[in-house]
């Protein structure tokens, strides 16, 4: 019988949360881990789920907080803001020793802070101690289930009761811990550190400004009757945000206290938790004193034990000899790269490579999408055709540059592997898609607000590569298809297997002439050295691309740069926009764009803008200088550009017509990228 959709939701993910509410319910704490912070003795008990603030060892504090503060005050209540209501479900158990007394125990708590830093043992269960209790600077509000008597004179003097404290280990109210059965006046006493599970409500009501704590056993319902409400306005003590959890302490007397399942709710009722799900109450741990073996029964064990950590001891050296002669013949650039995968899981994320999972191919392979088995992250793992003769110089200078930049408008290399002739990298999933398959298939059309932003991430991507990290990058293959676009829509330029590195102040040495036709600047045919220039050149294209709608090289084997040169001598700079824009678009942007465009794809590199100037620009810091000659072509040419200019406007025809054209290519003897 197939299980309900309810029940299937709880056992599969236990773990709940609404951060615009601030509602959330774990049902054990299995997976928690990034939803809570644990400090000192805190810690998650594998595999049951049960969260431990402290064992039975003596003078020790944990502390268990929810990550995300809570907003604790409603700003739009009037006349003046009032601390909001909430309410916690949760259910705790405290385990003594196997012999002697326990303590000290445990309080939710509602703190500015979750480090809670100075907090003592004892009676001060890890929140204050002697120098700060009952400072009104604290803005703490606790809820304690104690255990040991004794506290101060004066103060809480008998142990197993319930307490309202505030700034203080002093208790505003208290009551021996009990339940009241229905709705009578016969209460029923509990022992909290019996060592089985008790549920515990705290709730606080903003408008009425009371708090009420109930508690009953695990196998009863929740008591009508509180066991404490006590008139109480939050409001002078609480602080804009909160953090909400867990702390607990042991001293000359130790226990083991645990919390098994916990909900919370901000202005309504804190979730119901599923009681079979949650883990049991562990064992109670055992005094080593106490230990009933004989002499010769642990003289046995310890030399039985001997010889078993000698033997594990020689099985782990010949393991790491093994490893060690596998890998001693590592390339120097795989001792620095970033994390190592292993390929199993790689070849799990992707099913085995499976072609319903490639996302892209490039000029050494495919690219696949993948689901990691260890984490179920997304991520993008692109694998080199083996034997490639450039495939390993590709792969390297991609580990060496991607893996240690990091920028929000760069793809985030995560990590790599190499096995035999199989080279993978790992990178971050990338939702949708290239810039090239947003502007030429068919689907929604990016409006003009996202083509913008889109220029602007990849002009901060470009200013970070060339002049704001430890040396210059030169990424020589800049275009549509290696910019990639996330969820929120933002550009993530990659693909830097011709990326090129070389420290400021001097020039770089690179003489192949590799990228993409179209993209190509013209100095790079005469000498092959690339630069941060040549760069710019790329950009600049792009930038035509983007505001036309048309790639780089047309079927007429003419250049998107002549053709927007021809328009703007002609005045008719608007008519390259993309059609497909409907005229909805900001002109004074537009022209910006086609001109910023044209004066970074100018034929003389020295002419062309740096990045740090193509921000200002776009962001409207500086005006863009005026230049007197755009042409790219000689005077001949002019008669019959012009005449096929007004032809392709004319007709509306795209640029777009010869994808082959667009290939990336390198022309060196030794290298050839196609």
């Amino acid at each position: 019988m197939a299980i309900p959709f309810y029940f299937a939701f709880l056992l599969f993910f236990p773990i709940f949360s609404q951060s615009q509410t601030h509602d959330f319910f774990f049902n054990g704490f299995n997976g928690s881990e990034s939803y809570l912070s644990l400090d000192n003795g805190a810690s998650i008990i594998k595999p049951s789920g049960a969260l431990r603030l402290t064992n039975t060892s003596n003078y020790v504090i944990g502390h268990a907080f929810y990550q995300q503060p809570v907003q604790m005050f409603n700003k739009t209540s009037s006349p003046s803001p009032n601390a909001s209501s909430f309410s916690t479900y949760f259910v705790f158990a405290i385990v003594p020793p196997s012999s002697g007394q326990g303590g000290y125990g445990l309080a939710f708590t509602l703190s500015p802070s979750k480090e809670l830093l100075g907090g003592g043992t004892d009676h001060y269960l890890g929140i204050f101690n002697s120098s700060n209790d009952g400072n009104s600077s604290n803005h703490i509000f606790a809820v304690e289930f104690d255990t040991v008597s004794g506290f101060q004179e004066n103060a809480d003097t008998e142990g197993n009761h319930v307490g309202i404290n505030i700034n203080s280990m002093y208790s505003e109210a208290s009551q021996t811990a009990s339940y009241y059965i229905n709705n009578t006046e016969r209460s029923r006493d509990m022992f909290l550190e019996s060592g089985d599970p008790i549920q515990a409500w705290i709730e606080y009501d903003g408008d009425a400004k009371v708090v009420n704590v109930t508690i009953s056993p695990i196998d009863q319902n929740k008591p009508i009757k509180p066991l404490i409400s006590r008139s109480i306005d939050l409001t002078d003590y609480l602080l804009d945000t909160m953090y909400v959890g867990f702390s607990a302490s042991t001293g000359k007397f130790s226990s083991s206290h645990y919390i098994l399942g916990w909900s919370f709710s901000l202005n309504g009722t804190a979730p119901p938790l599923d009681l079979s799900l949650l883990p049991p109450v562990p064992l109670k741990e055992k005094d080593p004193s106490s230990s009933s073996y004989k002499p010769p029964i642990i003289a046995l064990i310890v030399g039985f034990c001997s010889v078993t950590v000698i033997l594990l001891g020689l099985l782990l050296s010949f393991a790491w000899h093994k490893w060690k002669n596998q890998y001693e013949n590592m390339e120097e650039w795989e001792l620095d790269c970033p994390h190592r995968f292993r390929y199993d899981h790689l070849y799990a994320a992707t099913k085995g490579f499976k072609e319903s999972e490639i996302i892209g191919v490039g000029g050494f392979g495919a690219v696949y999408k993948g689901l990691l088995p260890t984490s179920a992250n997304e991520v993008a793992v692109k694998k080199i055709t083996r034997n490639s003769p450039q495939g390993m110089r590709e792969f390297a200078a991609e580990i060496e540059s991607l893996g240690r930049l990091r920028h929000k408008n760069l793809v985030n290399l995560q990590g790599w592997c190499k096995r035999k002739n199989d080279l993978l990298l790992v990178y971050d999933y990338i939702p949708n898609g290239s810039l090239d398959s947003l502007l030429y298939q068919n689907g929604p059309v990016l409006n003009w607000e996202q083509r913008y932003n889109i220029i602007k991430g990849i002009a901060a991507g470009l200013l970070y590569l060339h002049e704001e990290w430890e040396q210059v990058v030169i990424h020589r293959d800049i275009k549509s298809s290696n910019v990639l676009i996330d969820a929120e829509m933002n550009a993530r330029l990659g693909d830097f297997g011709l990326a090129r590195l070389y420290d400021h102040g001097t020039q770089s040495h690179t003489t192949n002439i590799v990228g993409t036709i179209g993209y190509i600047a013209p100095e790079l045919a005469r000498s092959g050295t690339a630069s941060a220039s040549s760069d710019v050149f790329a950009y600049g294209v792009l930038l035509l691309e983007v505001a036309s709608g048309r790639r780089p090289v047309g079927s007429n084997l003419f250049l998107l740069v002549d053709w927007a040169i021809e328009a703007q001598q002609l005045g008719r700079f608007l008519d390259l926009v993309d059609p497909k824009l409907n005229s909805n678009y900001v002109v004074q942007e537009m022209e910006l764009v086609l001109k910023l465009g044209l004066l970074c794809s100018h034929q003389k590199p020295e002419v062309r803008p740096t990045m740090r100037q193509v921000v200002r620009y776009l962001n409207g810091d500086d005006p863009l200088p005026v230049v007197d000659n755009w042409s790219s072509f000689d005077s001949s040419q002019s008669s019959e550009m012009r005449s096929r200019f007004l032809e392709v406007i004319s007709s509306d025809m795209s640029f777009g017509c010869c994808n082959s054209l667009s290939s990336t290519v390198g022309f060196s003897s030794n290298s050839t990228r196609a």
